[in-house]
């Protein structure tokens, strides 16, 4: 969806935001024994260590590596939405098990080799679905919003320079 660098950026730090939030809310949840109102609130506190951690992550490696593999399944001539979930779900498959050693190293008491492979475990079905369901769709959603006065400025101006 983005076509220039500055809407790759913009795009990068809302999905990666929103993703983050959700992540953290879901293992709050988890090391609390349920969701509650703190839940949310406690989440907040997370948010300026992993999102852009997640940001930097996203933007400079995982993004690229993601479409090249999702490119050895997919092809460019296969409808947008296909090409899209299977994107999402390569940056699912690396960044999940990626951010689940960046929490345990951070967050967790037992920094060990199984806490890891815990943590990446119980993420990593919530990940995807959040991703592909949830998240995604609303980063669109939000993404489309934010650029569609500029795309319609766009074809304005380039239907008065045809006149």
């Amino acid at each position: 969806m983005p076509k220039t660098k500055f809407q790759d950026v913009i795009f990068t730090i809302i999905m990666a935001t929103v993703m983050v939030y959700g992540m953290v809310c879901y293992n709050v949840a988890l090391n609390t024994g349920g969701v509650t109102n703190a839940t949310f609130v406690m989440a907040l506190h997370e948010l300026p260590i992993m999102v852009p951690i997640a940001f930097i992550l996203e933007f400079f490696a995982v993004s690229k590596l993601a479409g090249a593999l999702a490119f050895r399944v997919v092809r460019p001539t296969d409808r947008p939405a296909v090409i899209t979930f299977a994107i999402s779900a390569c940056i699912c498959c690396i960044m999940c098990p990626i951010m689940s050693l960046v929490a345990t190293l951070l967050f967790k008491e037992n920094q060990s080799f199984g806490t890891w492979v815990q943590t990446w475990g119980m993420n990593f079905p919530m990940a995807l679905l959040y991703q592909i369901f949830y998240c995604g769709p609303f980063v669109r959603l939000i993404f489309r919003t934010i650029f569609r006065e500029k795309n319609e400025e766009n074809v304005v101006s380039a239907n008065a320079e045809m006149v």
